[in-house]
């Protein structure tokens, strides 16, 4: 069989390989500086699947996957999840409330990193939501492949 293998756009993929930069960063900002401002890490995490969306729109499905593992992306779920939770047994082992803010007086008001235990728990939070987030939509654009039969 000569079947010729489907180009893509040089056009889309350039676009996209200029957005994904921005939008990476568009995306660890509103993690990063959800204790300060709107946004945290649910937000941030669900924004994935802008970066997930760029990278099968310009440069395939089989790329996608290349690129956001499946089985990495499951095991680091996994991961933020353990790690959330030993955030808030940190209250309970420093005798308050489980996920109650003991880390408080670090860090000055306005700082990036000025809200002690909220913060770690909002870092966590958009690691467990990208995570999440990014299978499912992997799984979602498998789904269409198959589907369609496109590349």
């Amino acid at each position: 069989m000569n079947e010729k293998p489907v180009v893509k756009n040089v056009i889309a993929r350039c676009g996209c390989d200029k957005i994904l930069p921005m939008a990476a960063v568009y995306i660890l900002y509103i993690i990063l500086h959800g204790h300060l401002s709107p946004g945290g890490g649910f937000q941030g995490g669900v924004l994935i699947i802008a970066l997930v969306a760029l990278v099968c729109l310009g440069h395939g499905y089989d790329r996608t996957v290349e690129t956001f593992s499946y089985h990495i992306l499951h095991r680091s779920e996994g991961c933020a999840s353990v790690f959330y939770v030993a955030l808030g047994l940190l209250g309970v082992a420093m005798g308050a409330h489980f996920a109650q803010n003991v880390l408080y007086t670090h860090g000055a008001v306005g700082d990036l990193y000025s809200s002690g235990t909220i913060f770690w728990m909002n870092v966590t939070v958009g690691v467990k939501v990208i995570t999440g987030v990014g299978s499912i939509a992997l799984l979602m654009l498998g789904v269409l492949k198959n589907d369609e039969g496109e590349n």
